[in-house]
């Protein structure tokens, strides 16, 4: 579901990201004084109207993995492919890892979240889903053709809805679960499994369950009244200690404000011209939807930076939220 990128296709205009997306430029709480002062910006700020109140109700946005999906072929060219290699310097987790981490990436896109994480870690394995089967694909052909990664049997593909369906089995059973992460032997349980993939050995039920999680972008891309549950699913096949690693849209980002009051489909909340939705977090919202799933706050913050369209040489302001987030060791 992956819309973030180096050059960033929205509202008709391409942009070149700065190299420095973990920097602070400005203080987040100058540009929310700014925003608000602003009567331009009033409309971003008013309570979206509920269907109790309104005389005709909004007519319900459609399913935003078809919208994705369309997305993602329109899109499908290496041009749209930039490496996100500023993950590493936000997450050095990810870079010093030891003991063969297992990593899952949730909405994929076409890999640019996994390449840098694969080159820089060769103990590494990503395991990368998303809910478009071209997506996928293109995903694969992209990284297993990017120069410096080895990615045989280190990188592992499934489709899914992460918003409406559970992860399989296959990533963290059941029993591994309430076992707490530690192995569990094969036994009778696992012959009533429908899938046994090919990267499991035979006396494996399942893969152990998750040491991180990679939610870049992916969370601000469902309808807000699916995050809660998608954060439980991913909880669920993190082993405990585990993290959950994340990035997305922040409040007041110059995206958010260049959105028009018709776009508006809730509260901080916007879909655009072809049908992808967009949610633009706050920090406390962050917080709540985590800290409901049972995840411990590591590092929570607002990462402000300046970037430049250069075609026009103009400056915008960027706002994006970071942070990290544990399952309880046991």
């Amino acid at each position: 579901m992956e819309v973030e990128s180096g050059r960033e296709l929205e509202n008709g205009g391409e942009i070149e990201a700065e190299a420095e997306y973990h920097s602070h430029d400005f203080e987040w709480e100058d540009l929310m004084a700014e925003v608000e002062a602003d009567p331009a910006f009033s409309y971003h700020l008013a309570p979206f109207p509920g269907t109790t109140t309104a005389t005709t109700p909004p007519a319900p946005p459609p399913p935003s993995s078809e919208a994705w999906r369309s997305f993602h072929r329109r899109h499908a060219s290496g041009r749209f492919f930039k490496e996100r290699r500023y993950l590493l310097k936000e997450f050095p987790e990810l870079l010093n890892s030891k003991d063969c981490a297992k990593v899952l990436e949730v909405g994929c896109g076409n890999g640019s979240t996994v390449a840098p994480i694969l080159r820089s870690n060769q103990s590494i394995t990503v395991y990368a889903c998303d809910c478009s089967k071209d997506t996928l694909e293109k995903a694969n052909e992209i990284v297993s053709s990017t120069k410096g990664i080895d990615a045989k049997d280190r990188f592992h593909l499934f489709q899914m809805d992460v918003s409406k369906e559970a992860f399989p089995d296959w990533l963290f059973c059941k029993v591994c679960q309430s076992s707490l992460g530690k192995a569990a032997e094969y036994s009778s349980h696992h012959k009533m499994r429908k899938e046994h993939p090919v990267l499991l050995r035979e006396n494996q039920c399942c893969v152990g369950g998750m040491d991180f999680i990679t939610m870049i972008f992916t969370l601000s891309a469902i309808p807000l009244d699916t995050m809660s549950a998608t954060i439980e699913r991913c909880a669920s096949v993190l082993k405990p200690g585990g993290l959950v690693l994340f990035r997305d849209y922040g409040l007041y980002d110059m995206t958010m404000l260049r959105f028009l009051p018709h776009q508006r489909v809730g509260f901080r909340e916007y879909m655009r011209s072809d049908g992808t939705l967009s949610y633009f977090f706050s920090l406390d919202m962050v917080r709540k939807l985590f800290h409901a799933a049972g995840l411990l706050e590591l590092e929570l913050d607002y990462c402000c930076v300046r970037s430049v369209n250069r075609k026009n040489d103009k400056r915008m302001q960027r706002v994006w939220v970071h942070g990290k987030f544990q399952k309880p060791p046991v």
